[in-house]
């Protein structure tokens, strides 16, 4: 069985960890995950709208 202070070193040995590599690899595909959603949120909208603005010129044409 570890003793106190063994527990407490190994503990503080895995939460000073150098290596923030791996995290700031979460990060950023975080962030750009969180991009990617808001620019296809704003394409299907605005998709959508213009549809309807290319539909109402093409019967405006055709009248």
């Amino acid at each position: 069985m570890l003793r106190v202070n063994e527990y407490a070193a190994v503990v503080a040995r895995f939460f000073s960890i150098k290596d923030k590599r791996g995290v700031t690899a979460i990060e950023y595909g975080l962030i750009a995950s969180l991009i990617a959603l808001a620019i296809i949120g704003g394409v299907t909208t605005l998709g959508s709208r213009l549809s309807a603005v290319f539909q109402s010129i093409a019967q405006s044409i055709s009248s």
